[in-house]
């Protein structure tokens, strides 16, 4: 009986404690997934702009010199995101470069005397940078796991996710990729670089951060979501472009994979951003060639110069070149496949078990990573340099791997960076340095740690172990085309250069921007037509199975993404058919009691506001954002004790202004929770008139779902109105409407249109002057009818 009691006891203890809110919640997990499935660590952002009476009153006060100023800005902005972004990747770089200089350094002295003791150095060294890696990120920043590019794309998509641009975000980035990078695992860093300069941009827009008191007043000048949107656009360019040093490449990136909104002045300014990083990239480069940065010279920067490579190409290697287009697809397809169910598995199980779980996990993938790249060379024997002799043009590989005018082929891929075994790869003027039984062990071993990799608590990027892995198989086509034609002028490493586009393509799917970092990063533009073309062939075959990478994580973590095309049987749905349920609505005076019983009530973002004509007559006079509701709750200065509506004309001065109503970056904001009313302001009303939207997006109930979906799209839209079919049309509005001309005797803006249609306006205005009482705009925005 006792014992029954005591196990029911401790069963009960069990439930409450682990109903208990942690501290974590909310917080995202080494995949990027939120822990807690509610709507408060994923929410919309409010892209529109809101022309309430605040924004008219703000616009009024600005002249042609505040808007000098704001360009101004604009410029000096897109200069600093580059110009940190910059140094974050030099910084990154010279880490990584320094830390594997001195880890294989200090092997290789040890190797001399004992292997087994020059081994359990090689797995320590590792093991400890990949353990401070998985702590920063389990510890301290649990938002910079992963490569960052699925939440940057969500958030340019309309959706944020807590935590992605925060400070300490942006340190677990920087320290935990020079961790997991240079402790040797199958992963890169020019995933976590994007989201570097992502979160570079993001601060810098905000002023810095605020929860550790490095923010400035001055810099705080777009702090809008729409704002924010144009910096971090910038960043993640600039994250390309440092990690490639290709800064067209960067500008195309953030153009055909992330943004799903662009404009030609976001062009410029991107484009700048990606010149300053180039810039301060090459300068870098130029000031360690002394020597004075340790180990890192002009390594480390992804650029493998193949100039020299193969000069011509005859139609019948277009055969074996589209077969690696095949291959690329395949393989990419399947390393999609693959990562999704061990994620899907880590975050089902695995990783629900806590962080310990998690940093045991990445330290033994660590140490069968180490012993697999330090014991399969082994394995081999050493070979002698082919061509010892100047004249022929074939040197050796390029160390490690290499001793006394010899060479260990599968050395020259495991034990040593990904950047240098690439540039092994793509060297030409080396027939035969590796052998086919060699590239395949390394293309099996590496392909699988790639896999499994991919998803440990740790900043991981896959673009190099991508080009890892086609530049492998490739180069193994390569081999089979010498030997096949027995002709000179084919280099394998062309075909390894073609199977690490192919492969990138079929994984990640892009094609213009890839084709256009793969030139700049290999310094070759002959290349390009075969580049395209096995671009296209591996992208067909990759989508013929899956999704690209990040699309496949972006449905893992649950995010409401919108896809550039919307879904088949949308054709065949109405506006109507996917609105939700009852609508929760406010008068335009409402008690603060009634506010805060309905934002308790629901998880709502935005309310109609109603208001009614002197005939009474229903009019939805416009939209109200909860947060925007928050700001007037918790500063109580517009309460009133009238239920009557206040002068709508603005000749009250507004009391706020538009910063106050802007959520932080990356941050829940504020809650309904946060703030505390008396019982005499509960009894107190607010006009809601001068801080709702009044011109929201209106769609008829009929429209088709697709049309709703592309408009919601490409405006970054968070809500929009479903209206009954309207009644009477009161115009008709053309392109020649749109066009704007200079009065030349005025000096001011004028509409082009004919005089007929200006004495329709006129006769507009004299009719709507009649019902004055109509509280904003004197329009109408939308007639309720019955049903």
């Amino acid at each position: 009986m006792l014992s029954n009691h005591l196990h029911n006891g401790i069963e009960t203890a069990k439930m409450v404690w682990s109903r208990l809110p942690n501290a974590e919640d909310g917080e995202p997990d080494a995949l990027g997934i939120a822990k807690k499935s509610d709507e408060s660590s994923v929410e919309s952002l409010d892209y529109e702009v809101i022309e309430n009476h605040a924004y008219w009153e703000e616009q009024a006060q600005r002249g042609k010199l505040y808007v000098g100023y704001c360009v101004m800005v604009k410029w000096l902005f897109a200069l600093l995101i580059g110009i940190g972004t910059g140094l974050a990747a030099v910084f990154i770089n010279l880490s990584v470069e320094n830390f594997a200089g001195w880890k294989f350094e200090l092997t290789f002295s040890i190797i001399q005397k004992s292997y087994v003791a020059g081994c359990l150095v090689y797995i320590l060294i590792n093991l400890a940078l990949v353990y401070s890696s998985v702590s920063i990120i389990t510890q301290f920043a649990p938002a910079a796991a992963g490569s960052g590019i699925p939440e940057i794309k969500s958030y340019l998509n309309g959706v944020d996710i807590h935590g992605i641009l925060l400070f300490r975000t942006l340190i677990g980035k920087i320290f935990g990729s020079i961790g997991s990078v240079g402790g040797g695992l199958a992963l890169g860093k020019e995933g976590p670089l994007v989201h570097t300069g992502a979160c570079i941009a993001s601060l810098l827009g905000q002023g810095g951060s605020t929860k550790y008191h490095l923010n400035s007043r001055w810099l705080q000048v777009f702090r809008s979501d729409r704002d924010r949107r144009d910096l971090v656009t910038c960043g993640c360019a600039a994250g390309v472009a440092a990690a490639f040093r290709a800064p067209v490449g960067g500008v195309l990136f953030a153009l055909e994979e992330v943004t799903s909104w662009w404009r030609s002045q976001l062009m410029w300014r991107v484009f700048f951003t990606s010149a300053v990083v180039a810039v301060v990239v090459r300068t870098a480069m130029g000031w360690c060639k002394s020597g004075i940065c340790g180990h890192f010279g002009s390594g480390g920067f992804i650029i493998w110069d193949v100039s020299d490579g193969q000069e011509d190409y005859s139609f019948k290697e277009l055969l074996p070149m589209a077969v690696i287009g095949v291959i690329g697809g395949l393989l990419g397809a399947l390393f999609n496949q693959l990562t999704f169910y061990i994620a899907n598995w880590r975050r089902n199980f695995l990783h629900k078990k806590g962080n310990r779980v998690k940093i045991y996990e990445a330290c033994i993938v660590s140490v069968i990573t180490s012993l697999i790249s330090f014991g399969l060379p082994l394995l081999r024997k050493c070979t002698p340099c082919p061509g010892s002799d100047h004249e022929s043009g074939i040197e050796c590989p390029k160390p490690p791997g290499i001793k006394d005018k010899e060479y260990n082929d599968l050395a020259t891929l495991f034990f040593n960076t990904q950047d240098d075994a690439i540039r092994n790869l793509f060297t030409a003027k080396t027939f035969h340095e590796f052998s086919a039984q060699s590239l395949l062990t390394f293309l099996v071993m590496f392909y699988t740690l790639a896999v499994v990799t991919f998803g440990t608590a740790v900043p991981a990027g896959q673009f190099v172990p991508g080009i890892m892995i086609g530049s492998t198989y490739g180069r193994l086509v390569g081999i089979f085309v010498v030997n096949f034609y027995k002709k000179l002028n084919i280099e394998e490493g062309t075909y390894a250069l073609l199977g690490a586009a192919s492969f990138l393509g079929g994984s990640m799917r892009m094609t213009v921007s890839l084709c256009v970092i793969m030139v700049e990063i290999t310094n070759n533009l002959k290349l390009l037509p075969l580049i395209m073309l096995v671009l296209l062939i591996s992208k067909a075959v990759g989508d013929a199975f899956n999704e690209g990478l990040y699309e496949e994580q972006v449905r893992l973590r649950n995010i409401p993404l919108l896809e550039s095309r919307p879904k088949y049987e949308m054709r065949k749905m109405t506006a109507k058919e996917a609105c939700g349920g009852r609508v929760n609505s406010f008068p335009r005076v409402v008690k603060v009691a009634d506010v805060v019983s309905i934002l308790q009530s629901n998880k709502h973002n935005g309310f109609p506001v109603i208001d009614h004509t002197r005939s009474g007559e229903t009019l939805v006079i416009g939209l109200m954002l909860r947060s925007h509701l928050l700001v007037l709750l918790q500063s109580k200065a517009d309460f009133q004790h009238s239920p009557l509506p206040s002068d709508s004309r603005g000749s009250r001065s507004i009391r706020h202004s538009l910063n106050e109503f802007v959520k932080p970056a990356s941050s829940k904001g504020m809650s309904i929770d946060d703030i505390h009313l008396s019982s005499d302001d509960l009894e107190m009303y607010i006009d809601l008139a001068p801080f709702l939207n009044p011109n929201p997006y209106i769609v008829p109930e009929d429209m088709s779902l697709t049309k709703v979906y592309n408009l919601f799209r490409q405006l970054g839209l968070r809500h929009i109105f479903v209206v009954p079919r309207p009644s009477r049309v009161l115009g008709l509005i053309t392109r020649k409407d749109l066009l704007i001309e200079e009065n030349e005797d005025s000096g001011n803006l004028e509409l082009q249109s004919t005089s007929v249609r200006a004495r329709q306006r006129d006769k507009r205005l004299v009719a709507s002057n009649e019902e004055a009482e109509r509280p904003l705009l004197n329009g109408l925005l939308v007639q309720q009818t019955s049903g």
